[in-house]
């Protein structure tokens, strides 16, 4: 018997459909899928990366105005509270995902079939942002353009494109606070020069009548794509060389303009307005709606860009500890562009002679026409004006390549053989198309559909998608199932904490956010203008096209499988037969008999049903461990 057991162990049988490349030969492989795919070249780029799309504009222009509106310091507590309790779990779970798979937003679901509907509003959501965030981008290179000037075109009055209100609101009221009478009817240059010069919305009556295009924001937009293109040419080979630049520089633009700041009189005055705590503020739930919303916006869950990112990363990447650097890196962003941006709004007040929460703005008013303005009142103004819009233009840029990213890597993940290898193609004809949608933004009432676009195409649809997720992995697939898989990733399992909040946490209060959207929505504005109903109707379908495409992706795949319809459901929502680590060398425990090399693997069961339960390779171990 021994003899004859040595003989096996000599020449194991294999059968053919277990043999790996090596095993049959040479074997004509039309993609080799893992090394086709591409991989970070260097140790930081996926950090970076991940750090660049997380911080961007809502960090300057979102967060600090939140924070000052909702109690000050006060806005901590529940700002680190949903960190915790949203953020983080979020965001790890989304990286796991991402890396255990190695696969884009569409791809990624065959963890369940069921719920590729949710990969398809992922990127409908990031699609429609891209549009118009590269708008911003553009007005952000037209700014920067314009501050290559010894004197700032928005510093003064006289210009064609002001009115009989420009008032250049300067300090000459000798410090005592005294302000003309009709100060308040007037119209700063900074603001004339926005709405009127960069924007022309003079040009336009409102939504329904864009007017003419303006070429000098047409030009501006195709220099934002131009970039863009240039920097995903390569896939994340070069955006992760680009992003060594443009996540880490704005870091020392920012601590410039804090140190410039907080050196100016009445800079106290502004820091104090932001963090001083107003702790009744606590007692309201809208503090902690807006702190949860600023921890999901901010980290940029669902949109597809960590799972894009960690899918391109080595099997045993440690992304646990990523996940602490990021969040808590980019909450202490946050704080410091706060102290950045207020110290700057306090010198401005004191030399107005007006209260801070008169000139303190969130969003483009903040970075267009505040900021500009406050600029202006600084010696060397040109400089610090290019170094703000030169910080705005890189922390914006590395949030676009992710945008892109995304769509590049689900498309041709999806398609791989035909579209892989012309990768670069597939992203030039994307960012033309992209362009061309985003043209009805560079007309003179373009600002109109950007705030439309702003306002739904991330909004409600977003969270349902985010909810859909974590509900289908922890429920679905199962939180067992799925901290095992990460057991095998980094080498031990998430503990109590992540799964409790992947279970019921994370999901109730997004669900809590969802409630709260729909009951208190308000209709878009725009400063004084209103949007017609129909544009009203026109935003929540947008909205609700994300949401249709989850239920929409269920019945294609119900319709796929065979048998009594919940028969059809069970196996829908299974794992699909090559669900798993890409690389069979990362292939262990269940998936350890999947095929490499094999366009279609098969999983264990099917090989065991076949060759009696047991493969030559696990008899020979059973034999050497006897």
């Amino acid at each position: 018997m021994k003899t004859l057991q040595g003989a096996h162990l000599r020449k194991p049988v294999t059968p053919d459909l277990l043999m790996t490349p090596s095993d049959q030969g040479d074997v004509d492989l039309d993609v080799d899928f893992a090394a086709d795919r591409g991989n970070w070249t260097g140790k930081l780029d996926f950090l970076l990366s991940c750090i660049g799309y997380c911080v961007g504009l809502g960090n300057v222009w979102r967060f600090p105005y939140r924070a000052y509106t909702n109690g000050g310091g006060a806005f901590l507590v529940p700002y680190f509270l949903m960190l915790g309790i949203c953020g983080i779990p979020l965001f790890f779970l989304e990286l796991s995902l991402g890396q255990f798979s190695s696969l884009g937003p569409l791809a990624v679901w065959k963890i369940s079939p069921l719920f590729k509907g949710a990969g398809a509003a992922m990127l409908l959501i990031v699609g429609l942002v891209a549009i118009y965030y590269n708008m911003i981008i553009a007005y952000v290179l037209f700014y920067l353009f314009a501050s290559l000037t010894s004197t700032l075109p928005w510093e003064h009055c006289g210009n064609w494109w002001n009115t009989d209100l420009c008032l250049e609101h300067r300090g000459s009221q000798g410090g005592n606070g005294a302000l003309p009478a009709n100060l308040s009817s007037t119209v700063s240059p900074s603001e004339e020069y926005w709405s009127r010069y960069v924007l022309h919305m003079q040009g336009s009556q409102g939504i329904g009548s864009p007017g003419q295009l303006r070429w000098n924001l047409c030009l501006c937009l195709l220099l934002s794509w131009v970039i863009v293109f240039l920097c995903i040419l390569k896939g994340v080979k070069s955006s992760g060389k680009v992003v060594y630049f443009t996540a880490t520089f704005p870091y020392f633009i920012l601590l410039m303009l804090l140190v410039r700041g907080v050196t100016l009189p009445g800079a106290w005055k502004g820091i104090q307005f932001y963090l001083t705590p107003q702790f009744h503020h606590l007692l309201s739930s809208k503090v902690w709606i807006e702190a949860a919303l600023q921890i999901f916006y901010s980290l940029g869950v669902g949109f597809g860009g960590l799972l894009t990112f960690a899918s391109y990363n080595t099997f045993h990447q440690n992304i646990y500890r990523d996940t602490f650097i990021v969040t808590l890196g980019n909450a202490i962003t946050s704080i410091l562009a706060g102290f950045a941006i207020f110290s700057v709004l306090g010198y401005m007040s004191q030399e107005l002679g007006v209260p801070v929460d008169q000139v303190a703005k969130a969003g483009p008013g903040l970075a267009f026409v505040v900021y500009p303005q406050a600029m202006t009142m600084l010696p060397l103004s040109p400089f610090w004006s290019f170094l703000f819009f030169f910080m705005l233009l890189t922390l914006g840029l590395d949030s676009q390549f992710a945008f892109m990213e995304t769509i590049v890597t689900a498309v041709t993940d999806e398609f791989p053989y035909y579209l892989r290898p012309k990768k670069a193609v597939f992203s030039g004809l994307l960012c033309v198309a992209m362009y061309l949608m985003g043209l009805i933004l560079t007309t003179e009432g373009g600002m109109y559909w950007l705030v439309l676009l702003d306002d739904y195409s991330a909004s409600f649809g977003l969270m349902v998608v985010v909810i859909t997720t974590c509900l289908a992995v922890t429920r679905v697939y199962g939180v067992q199932r799925f901290c095992r898989d990460i057991h095998m990733m980094l080498g031990f399992k998430p503990g109590l904490y992540f799964r409790a909040c992947w279970l019921l946490l994370s999901p109730a209060t997004l669900l809590a956010l969802l409630v709260y959207s729909i009951v208190k929505y308000q209709p878009s504005e725009y400063g004084s203008y209103r949007f017609p109903a129909w544009a009203e109707l026109l935003g929540i379908l947008m909205g609700l096209l994300s949401c249709l495409m989850i239920p929409a992706g269920m019945l294609v795949a119900v319709l796929r499988e065979e048998g009594s319809l919940w028969e059809r459901l069970q196996q829908a929502s299974r794992p699909a037969m090559d669900w798993g680590p890409s690389l069979e060398e990362n292939r262990t425990g269940m998936y350890v008999a999947t095929l490499a090399g094999s366009q279609s693997p098969k999983p264990l069961m099917v090989h065991m049903r076949k060759y009696g339960g047991i493969t030559s390779f696990e008899n020979t171990a059973t034999v050497l461990g006897g």
